[in-house]
């Protein structure tokens, strides 16, 4: 069974997303603020946390930022209709995804779906199959990532943009095949959070010793990871 961990102090919105989940078949624990969210996160971690930006004692931005310090847990947050600077600040500080209330908790079931679904295909792939380019190695076996043998902090939206673009060196990647990829979804016309994790990622796992991005922007297509060759 699923373990959600969902901090909102909205009750009736939290009523409903609990019965709509309880009724899928996951597990769900609920927070009113960030302070008890983190709490109930020590005491038994979640597979997946549902953050709203809007709460007393914590608001949702510390929150995430409490808990990256700590864990790589699959985080969306909820941020109000139109508010472009939350969710642009949400992705930048290490939110997985985000969704805009009002919104149909199908909806949320399926980005929800879409996040784990990639964390376990990516636990069945070959553990020994490490990737290693341009400085930066990949470990599948524990998920983790060094840059010059220095251990990056990444979330799982950045890990498997990062996988995607290291089994494909030197080839452009479109950001609709990174975003069905890597985010489990099909591209908008605004949705921008697959370049805010692009961007996050590019300053994580820095330049190449040219001076080079290690991740070039392909105008009009998409993105493509450069080797040192291609760097020089």
């Amino acid at each position: 069974m699923v373990k959600l961990l969902l901090a909102d102090d909205d009750a009736r919105l939290s009523d409903l997303i609990k019965e709509y989940f309880d009724g899928e078949g996951y597990e769900v624990a609920h927070a009113w603020n960030g302070r008890e969210a983190l709490e109930l996160m020590a005491a038994d971690m979640p597979d997946i946390i549902i953050l709203d930006v809007m709460m007393p004692e914590l608001d949702g931005f510390e929150t995430l930022k409490q808990i990256r310090n700590k864990s790589a847990v699959p985080v969306i947050m909820l941020t109000a209709k139109g508010d472009d600077i939350d969710r642009i600040l949400g992705l930048e500080m290490g939110a997985d995804d985000y969704l805009s209330k009002p919104f149909n908790p199908r909806e949320l079931l399926a980005r929800i779906k879409a996040i784990l679904r990639r964390a376990s295909q990516e636990r069945e792939d070959d553990p020994t199959a490490d990737i290693e380019l341009s400085g930066v190695l990949l470990r599948r076996k524990d998920r983790t990532v060094y840059l010059e043998g220095e251990l990056v902090e990444l979330t799982t939206s950045e890990y498997t943009l990062l996988e995607c673009m290291l089994m494909a060196p030197g080839q452009v990647l479109t950001k609709q095949e990174l975003s069905e990829k890597a985010l489990g979804r099909k591209l908008t016309m605004y949705d921008r959070s697959l370049d805010m994790h692009i961007s996050n990622l590019r300053k994580k796992i820095g330049n190449l010793e040219t001076g080079d991005p290690r991740i070039k922007t392909v105008r009009g297509v998409g993105y493509i990871f450069v080797s040192n060759e291609q760097g020089s």
